[in-house]
């Protein structure tokens, strides 16, 4: 792809100022508009073709970065998305015109451009926006109500959203037309609202299953014993230990860990037992052990 290549497209020279650009683009347009082609595909792509090239020479930074990089280098930094961004095709057609189509009576023509290809229609929703929010073991395990507020194309929203349990991280729930606003008059985009669980100093998250750890003695190990688990949501729960239990043991309390949406039923809490081994002992429990020992314990 030649550098001029957009230039050539419009049949103007590369020294050509604005009114050129835009005198060329009228042209080209009233003749391969597709009102007027009736259909015509070739007729189309070449519509697309030329707009595209007056998008990118109409608007200075791009014609800038076109000139000055070359087509090959300008196509491989711009996606066709960029191309047609802030380019409203259907109101530089108005201001050709074209307001009412080339069949007179009519509905305008509009036309999109960029990521969703080029097409004729007569509305474009917004696009969709996407906001994370923080949340607390607490928030998923029971809900909550969150305060969003986010600004998009110097628009300013403010809104409360109704969590429900079970929203783990990932979770997306759509705000219907809190997105952003429609280039061609048409409805406005949703809003999804992301889920990010903000780590917890105690428990790990595995989907709706939580993990921690719990440090007994070796003399509870060996005999058993009873422990005290601190619940996410505040409360507590009684562990049983039985006797000879290992180090590193996984022990599960079902139906304690995270909701799941719209469903009645939960994870499970898993308890990683851990058996304290002293470093050091006193010369009588030196002595009691060694008496163990002796029993071939």
């Amino acid at each position: 792809m030649g550098a001029t290549e957009y230039y050539k497209i419009l049949g103007v020279d590369k020294k050509a100022d604005a009114a050129e650009i835009k005198k060329a683009y009228r042209k080209k347009a009233m003749k391969y508009h597709p009102d007027h082609t009736k259909g015509d595909k070739a007729a189309e792509d070449k519509f697309k073709k030329i707009s595209e090239a007056y998008a990118v020479l109409s608007d200075p930074e791009k014609r800038k970065q076109y000139d000055t990089y070359g087509s090959a280098d300008f196509q491989q930094r711009y996606s066709e998305e960029d191309i047609f961004r802030n380019f409203d095709i259907n109101e530089i057609l108005r201001e050709f015109g074209f307001g009412g189509g080339f069949g007179g009576g009519g509905r305008s023509a509009r036309f999109n451009f960029g990521g969703s290809g080029f097409g004729r229609q007569e509305s474009v929703k917004g696009q969709d926006l996407v906001y994370e929010v923080a949340l607390s073991l607490v928030d998923v395990i029971n809900g909550v109500d969150k305060s969003i507020h986010y600004t998009h194309e110097g628009r300013t929203v403010h809104l409360s959203v109704k969590i429900p349990k079970g929203f783990i991280t990932g979770k997306k729930l759509r705000v219907k037309g809190k997105g952003g606003q429609s280039p061609y008059d048409g409805p406005a985009g949703d809003l999804l609202v992301k889920s990010k669980v903000v780590p917890h100093p105690h428990f790990t998250i595995e989907g709706h299953d939580l993990t921690t750890t719990q440090s007994i003695k070796l003399s509870e190990a060996l005999l058993g014993t009873s422990v005290t688990i601190d619940m996410p949501d505040g409360n507590s729960r009684r562990l049983k230990v039985p006797a000879g239990t290992r180090h590193q043991t996984r022990m599960r309390i079902a139906g304690a860990g995270l909701p799941y949406m719209h469903q009645s039923r939960r994870g499970d809490i898993y308890v990683r037992i851990l058996v304290d081994i002293p470093k050091t002992l006193s010369k009588e429990q030196q002595r009691l052990v060694a008496q163990l020992a002796q029993t071939g314990l």
